[in-house]
């Protein structure tokens, strides 16, 4: 029997963990299992994960559910959707857990998750990765996606190992939608080129996605912070297309009006830990490391250091 593991039962987690442990419930051939914490925990244990979403409504039972990655079994396929400021922690204990033949999908924000993982994990296949999904954990044991933009993408390691997609019928039985990307980095890059302006302008002003584009200045701040990325891209030999920005804010306008992003829903949440630092902290070191001015994203980072004391973030 195979393995596969899915750490971190939010809203990512638990949407493609929710369509996984669905389609392999029961299964001989391959189990599920979650690692969640708290309330959430104890209801998947009791009732299952329910799931809505645009592909419709279910329930949705890992074989098992735990908070203890040391629980595992040894595992064939591990998932990891925490966010970026547990990734550490959660890397250093899946090393006991993952060997040569796992195959690693991660799905955190930011442009630097290969690298990060890397370091770490040294022998396992890695896929450099990154997701569109709007999706959020509503209460205990509900996780609720809208819209028609739900997918993964992600490309071969480029570690010198030999090219390995034994992930992709697993995605494909569970109705997972998926694009492999012969430069995945370029695709890393034009997801954080979305979610860190929307992100950061979205947590500063209160407003939704809808809301941001319909403003002419929200959305002037968010293409000027667009700007600062992709010089600080070109700088690093990242080949995006011309059309880039225009490109993204169209792939924004489909998201549904009231989408609130990750970062936002965090920072509107008294006392939660938020990404802050994945979104406006990256790209003022960035910057200050490439030469590239970022004098929209100060302001906006600024502004969000004000109104939430960085205690509050990790």
């Amino acid at each position: 029997m195979k393995n596969i593991a899915v750490i971190g039962i939010g809203g990512v987690g638990g949407y493609f963990g929710g369509l996984l442990a669905r389609r392999w419930e029961g299964d001989p051939e391959l189990a599920v299992h979650f690692v969640a914490r708290g309330a959430h925990l104890a209801e998947i244990k009791k009732n299952g994960l329910f799931l809505d979403a645009e592909k419709g409504k279910m329930t949705c039972r890992p074989r098992t559910a735990t908070d203890s990655i040391a629980e595992l079994p040894a595992l064939d396929f591990c998932i990891v959707c925490v966010k970026g400021y547990d990734l550490p922690i959660v890397l250093g204990q899946l090393r006991e857990r993952i060997g040569a033949s796992t195959v690693i999908l991660p799905l955190l924000n930011g442009v630097d998750i290969f690298e990060r993982t890397r370091a770490v994990v040294q022998e396992s296949y890695l896929h450099p990765a990154c997701v569109y999904v709007s999706t959020h954990l509503e209460k205990p044991g509900l996780v609720v996606q809208r819209g028609s933009l739900a997918a993964i993408f992600l490309g071969a390691d480029p570690g010198g190992l030999a090219e390995n997609r034994s992930i992709l019928p697993l995605l494909d039985a569970a109705g997972i939608n998926y694009g492999w990307k012969d430069d995945p980095f370029a695709e890393i890059w034009i997801k954080y080129l979305f979610i860190a302006p929307f992100g950061l302008v979205t947590a500063d002003s209160g407003k939704t996605i809808g809301e941001v584009i319909l403003s002419a200045e929200h959305l002037n701040t968010v293409k000027g912070i667009m700007k600062e990325i992709i010089v600080m891209a070109d700088r690093k030999g990242i080949e995006l297309p011309a059309t880039v920005m225009e490109d993204t804010l169209t792939k924004a306008a489909k998201f549904p009006f009231d989408t609130r992003t990750s970062f936002q829903r965090d920072f509107e949440a008294k006392g939660k830990p938020d990404e802050r630092d994945l979104f406006g902290g990256s790209i003022l070191r960035m910057g200050k490391e490439l030469g590239v001015l970022t004098p929209l994203t100060e302001k906006v980072y600024a502004s969000i250091m004000q109104k939430k004391p960085d205690k509050a973030a990790r």
